[in-house]
């Protein structure tokens, strides 16, 4: 195909596709073969970056689970919805009724649509994936670790973990043989899904309760690394990524199938060798720093995402559901969202750039801490925790993180030191200032406890009244 019809092909309008999410949990920058992963392979991720395109600069919006859960889910900074940190069983809050999810949006085109695996954006009915646009459920209601069985965990901290199947009970009480077949089963489920709906759009949210520690891998999968417990669990992952595309392939539906895989935030280092990589980027989960927030990012669609290709533009998982509303031809929500459409980026059309003039990272209980604007990152005062000058963990004990207060802002050229090693905020006051207009932004719309800030832009939860 010339240059010429391939440029028309990826312009032309197409049936409207199927969508795969697949987002891991708590898989860093580089715990994928292709950004360098080591010890393990990922043949089926590898792939759909030779076959698509692979981001390097996309980024979570906040670096902790049920947060991350919810930009991407509906294309908001998850603290625009009250949604902070990680909710865990004792939680009577979550994700809004009158939010709109990916589910939605797709079910408003006459979707199908299932979610498998962990949800984490409140446990209660009203907030279950059945009641916010899928068909459908398999997975835990919030973290793997939130068990009564953790080693870390206090006697008495967890009530035990429920596996739910729609909005029943499927296993009251998991355990750890029953962690060690979350995977498969989870696959089982999300292949048996797309069998079911060949004959119409679907949509299909996996999201793997791994690599999140505790690690289990399935029985043909354990010692199956040369990195241990963490390499055996992410080359299980793979296989479920290739068993997806095992059947669309089987199914011919592959040509007309978008499938993005990307993770929730970086690696949780304080569990060593249970924890994952950064590569060669600073620190990790529960940090804005770039190993915290930059995850991995690719996406296959052929015939229109170029194979092979390369996207070194800032993107985020608030612009998945824009992105998709765009593609399947829906409206979007009602309610103001945060997230731009980045189709130009997947496509690879000449000149594209990030739709975002800047990129806010919030942390904790709606902390602004840094912002980025094209290549620079200027991080605000704050404390972070961190594992340098630390013991690191071992076998699933955590070592004891160190907690860093940051005095002034700080900022970074990420193309020129993508390991925030050099603050040269001395030598670019200006470019200092032009952030410091998009950081006074993002606290007018969104608040800063920081700075005691309170946003417009804000939004309650859902609650549940207490009994």
């Amino acid at each position: 195909m010339n240059a010429t019809l391939l440029a028309l092909s990826l312009l032309a309008p197409a049936q409207t596709p199927n969508v795969v999410v697949v987002f891991t949990d708590d898989q860093g920058y580089g715990d994928v073969g292709c950004y360098g992963a080591k010890g393990y392979r990922t043949p089926n991720l590898d792939r759909l970056a030779k076959e698509g395109v692979r981001f390097t600069d996309f980024t979570v919006s906040q670096p902790v689970c049920s947060a991350s859960r919810v930009s991407l889910l509906t294309g908001c900074y998850a603290n625009r919805l009250g949604i902070h940190g990680a909710l865990g069983p004792a939680a009577r809050h979550g994700i809004h009724a009158d939010e709109t999810t990916l589910a939605e949006v797709c079910k408003s085109k006459g979707y199908a649509t299932y979610a498998v695996g962990k949800w984490h954006l409140g446990h209660h009915p009203q907030f279950l994936p059945t009641r916010h646009g899928f068909d459908g459920y398999l997975g835990l209601p919030y973290s793997n670790d939130m068990w009564p069985f953790h080693p870390e965990a206090k006697p008495g901290a967890y009530p035990p973990l429920p596996l739910l199947d729609g909005e029943k009970v499927a296993n009251p009480n998991v355990t750890a043989a029953d962690q060690s077949r979350l995977t498969a089963q989870y696959t089982e489920r999300a292949v048996r899904f797309v069998r079911d709906n060949r004959d119409r759009p679907f949509f299909l949210y996996l999201a793997h309760s791994m690599p999140h520690v505790p690690l289990y891998a399935g029985e043909r999968f354990r010692g199956s690394s040369q990195a241990g417990a963490f390499g055996d669990v992410i080359q299980e992952i793979d296989w479920s990524v290739g068993e997806v595309l095992k059947t669309l392939d089987e199914l011919k539906l592959a040509e007309n199938t978008l499938v993005i895989f990307t993770c929730d935030n970086g690696p949780w280092l304080s569990y060593g060798n249970h924890a994952g990589s950064a590569g060669p980027l600073r620190e990790g989960k529960g940090t804005v720093w770039e190993g915290g927030v930059r995850v991995p990012f690719l996406a296959r669609w052929p015939g229109r995402i170029p194979a092979g290709s390369v996207c070194r533009e800032p993107a985020m998982t608030i612009d998945v559901l824009p992105t998709v509303a765009r593609i399947i031809g829906a409206e979007l929500p009602s309610r103001r969202i945060d997230g731009l459409d980045i189709g130009p980026l997947l496509r690879g059309e000449a000149g594209a750039k990030s739709p975002h003039a800047a990129q806010w990272y919030f942390y904790g209980t709606n902390e602004l801490q840094a912002v980025r604007a094209g290549n620079w990152k200027l991080v605000l005062p704050h404390t972070y925790r961190t594992m340098r000058g630390q013991a690191p963990g071992a076998d699933g004990t955590p070592g004891r993180y160190r907690q860093v207060k940051l005095e002034a802002p700080e900022l970074y050229d990420l193309t020129a030191d993508v390991g925030e090693t050099r603050d040269v905020a001395a030598a670019n006051p200006e470019v200092v200032r032009r952030m410091m207009v998009h950081v006074e932004a993002a606290r007018a719309e969104l608040g800063d406890a920081l700075t005691k800030r309170t946003g417009t832009g804000q939004r309650e939860p859902g609650r549940v009244p207490a009994p």
